[in-house]
């Protein structure tokens, strides 16, 4: 059902020359039922997520080359390894849809630029960015010489 703001409804009212009371009456029962519906739902509880970064690597070395991958989330509680399934899994209920009959995705790329939020968010993964960003390689040491050298200056 499509959600409606109260004032284009009011006015609208207002427009076809509806007495001002009648209006606010139909006013005030919507936002009764409103208050209803909404003590009726509970919001669902929002998944925690964690950050994973799928590195694109085809030939399978890491050693002094350029490298592109994209940001992702999934559910903290899950193993970083089922994000890859996950987007296999978007991809090929995106692939059934009528667009990706037309133009069905083949790659993991394609599957983060093309496939709707709606489709990966079903599969509990979340795409943070759509075009790939380029990875840099460090060996998590931070060089403590450098340093000295600057004090000493």
């Amino acid at each position: 059902m499509a959600k409606v703001d109260l004032d284009l409804v009011k006015f609208i009212l207002q427009r076809n020359e509806i007495d001002t009371r009648t209006v606010a009456r139909v006013l005030d029962e919507i936002q009764t039922e409103l208050q209803m519906q909404q003590a009726e739902e509970p919001p669902a509880p929002k998944v925690k997520k964690q950050f994973v970064f799928m590195l694109s690597d085809p030939t399978g070395d890491l050693e002094g080359k350029d490298y592109t991958g994209w940001v992702l989330q999934i559910p903290e509680e899950d193993s970083p390894l089922a994000a890859e399934e996950r987007l296999f899994r978007s991809a090929y209920e995106f692939n059934i849809t009528p667009k990706g009959r037309r133009m069905p995705v083949k790659t993991i790329a394609e599957t983060c630029e093309v496939v709707s939020t709606r489709i990966t968010k079903e599969q509990n993964i979340w795409i943070k960015t759509k075009e790939p960003v380029l990875v840099v390689r460090t060996s998590n040491k931070i060089p403590m010489e450098k340093i000295e050298k600057l004090r000493n200056e």
